[in-house]
């Protein structure tokens, strides 16, 4: 089913290039945690440029053969690496510790076993300050349990900056925050 994550509609509807021209800056360290076929990976890279670098992650080395190849056709791959990730956690090496600038988790964390231990896994890999996207369909993440999901985010050292519908989707904006949290958490949703 990858072709059907990767279709003129869907770049239509999601505006990857958007979304990498917001959050991502040239020469950027960003980590896309289940990437699949690279939907969204392709336009990070574009936007890292030589000086920055992707990490993609994925649970199914099929969606990441796949992600390679097109990227490889694209000329992108120099600009991006694959991490193969096991079913319990991201697992990525300790040396990437804070050194990513920006995390994107998109359509993907409803489907991983204990959400608190990715958050924490996050907030190691992201810079102080770095920030963090969020992203979940409506019809698999219902409101209330996304709300609780930020409320674990900010226990894991996070502040929301932003909530706002990306597509028909809810989506959250998070800081990286140094030293606890420096603002109260606000009212979700």
């Amino acid at each position: 089913k990858a072709g059907n994550l990767d279709t003129p509609s869907r770049r239509f509807l999601y505006r990857p290039d958007r979304l990498a021209e917001r959050f991502v800056k040239p020469g950027d360290h960003v980590l896309d945690f289940g990437c699949g076929p690279g939907f969204f990976t392709r336009e990070f890279a574009r936007r890292v440029g030589e000086l920055g670098q992707v990490w993609s992650a994925d649970l199914q080395e099929e969606m990441l053969d796949i992600l390679r190849k097109k990227l490889d056709h694209e000329e992108l791959m120099s600009r991006v690496r694959t991490h193969h990730c096991p079913p319990d956690h991201i697992g990525l090496p300790a040396e990437l510790h804070g050194t990513f600038d920006v995390v994107f988790t998109i359509f993907v964390l409803h489907e991983v076993p204990d959400l608190e231990q990715y958050f924490r896994e996050i907030a190691l890999l992201l810079k102080p300050g770095g920030t963090y996207f969020y992203t979940e369909p409506l019809g698999l993440v219902p409101g209330k349990e996304f709300a609780e999901n930020l409320a674990l985010l900010e226990n894991s050292g996070f502040r929301v900056e932003d909530r706002y519908w990306y597509f028909l989707n809810r989506a959250a904006v998070h800081r990286k925050v140094c030293g606890g949290l420096t603002h109260p958490p606000r009212p979700l949703f």
